[in-house]
């Protein structure tokens, strides 16, 4: 099932998809059933209640917040464990595409923009392998959890992705406007940040790594495939299926069509709660394992899980979709406006971390917290806007499934 939302970036999404995407699945044999989302949550909704047996695969064409609403709808299924292993695909047609920019660096190719970006990902959807994708759990004061997938930030940076929607109809370029408005005025947080560093683990040698057999969770499972040579241990193959009807391809504005069927999965445990075993209670201390920063004047916290930010915004060049951390950054007072536009510049190429900036931290954890003592302030989970209060996560590794290179 491929969800548009036709509202996203310029509002060009469902015109991408069938001037650009449309003829590459027809190519490739793939069928789908097309959702144009009509509000709000509409996605959400929809995965929440919808028989996924009849889909082998969850592809979003739009921003990075159409994901968000997908993810977390599927986690509030009673079988969320079986929900959440479907293979999820992001085409870009947003103004971000911080997902799909680092699905396609995450590939090692060279960077890609716009267009050239949606083709990117277009084959690799057609390709169809399937690696993991970590989730962050995210809790609120409210006792409401949420699932992230990208980023949690706070300060600078949420104040630009919040602020700059009312320039959403020129594109990518307006976040470097919300950049420029932002620096014009720039805000200080105050607020206290804790943290559990990460342990690092050795990676295994590539030399000893082996090929295993496709999962079962397929873009084809259903008719006969076999696995892509060179195809990374992490990754099966969603291709070489040639006996799909293309007939059977539909566009909906509703939840009640049905393609691509395979066989029903079952499981005994679906109803055991997620635990955040690394989260002490938000009224409770972090243990004594966590680091406590002693600022707490901050310019911006970003805590990011993906190597971009935006399709221009190169953050953690070293980051995978399935690393297990959450790659922590935070930007004290006292940064000059000049310095701070440098280091933003920088990221473009994925060189800020080399600026030698006094300011600017960096750390890779695997859970955080953050309490804000500013009134006034805005936390964004993956580009929405929460609940302003303390705030704290946790990363689970490979949690999910990811169309990728």
């Amino acid at each position: 099932m491929i969800l548009v939302n036709p509202h996203s970036g310029r509002g060009q999404a469902l015109q991408l998809f069938t001037g650009h995407i449309q003829a590459m699945l027809t190519e490739a044999s793939v069928s789908y059933t097309l959702v144009i989302t009509e509000h709000q949550n509409h996605a959400r909704e929809l995965v929440r209640n919808a028989d996924l047996s009849q889909w082998d695969a969850l592809v979003i064409m739009s921003g990075d917040g159409l994901l968000f609403e997908v993810i977390n709808g599927l986690m509030e299924r009673e079988d969320w464990q079986q929900a959440i292993q479907t293979p999820l695909g992001i085409l870009p047609g947003g103004s971000g595409n911080a997902l799909a920019a680092s699905i396609h660096n995450y590939s090692q190719l060279p960077p890609a923009w716009n267009e050239e970006l949606l083709l990117s990902c277009g084959f690799m959807l057609c390709k169809g392998l399937v690696g993991s994708l970590d989730l962050v759990s995210v809790h609120l004061a409210s006792r409401q959890r949420l699932f992230s997938f990208l980023s949690l930030a706070w300060g600078f940076v949420a104040d630009v992705d919040i602020e700059s929607e009312k320039y959403r109809h020129v594109g990518a370029i307006r976040f470097l406007m919300g950049t420029l408005v932002r620096l014009a005025s720039l805000r200080v947080y105050q607020g206290r940040l804790a943290y559990l560093p990460a342990k690092e683990v050795p990676k295994p040698s590539k030399k000893n790594v082996k090929a295993t057999h496709p999962m079962s969770t397929s873009l084809c499972s259903s008719f006969p495939c076999h696995l892509i040579p060179n195809v990374s241990p992490k990754q099966s193959s969603l291709t070489n299926c040639t006996d799909m009807n293309i007939n059977q391809n539909s566009i909906t504005n509703s939840s009640n069509v049905i393609t691509n069927m395979r066989p029903e999965t079952q499981s005994n445990s679906m109803t055991t709660s997620l635990v955040d075993s690394l989260l002490p209670s938000l009224d409770q201390q972090v243990p004594e394992n966590w680091t406590v920063v002693n600022e707490e004047d901050f310019v911006l916290v970003l805590a990011i899980y993906q190597s971009h930010l935006a399709e221009d915004l190169w953050t953690v060049p070293g980051a995978m979709a399935d690393d297990g951390l959450i790659h922590l950054f935070y930007v004290t007072a006292g940064i000059s406006r000049p310095a701070l536009l440098r280091l933003f510049l920088a990221m473009e190429k994925g060189s800020h971390l080399a600026c030698g900036c006094p300011h600017l931290v960096y750390e890779k954890v695997r859970a955080l917290r953050l309490e804000p003592i500013s009134q006034q302030g805005m936390i964004t989970v993956d580009g929405e806007v929460v609940e302003y209060g303390p705030i704290q996560a946790q990363v689970h590794p490979g949690m999910a499934k990811l169309i990728c290179g």
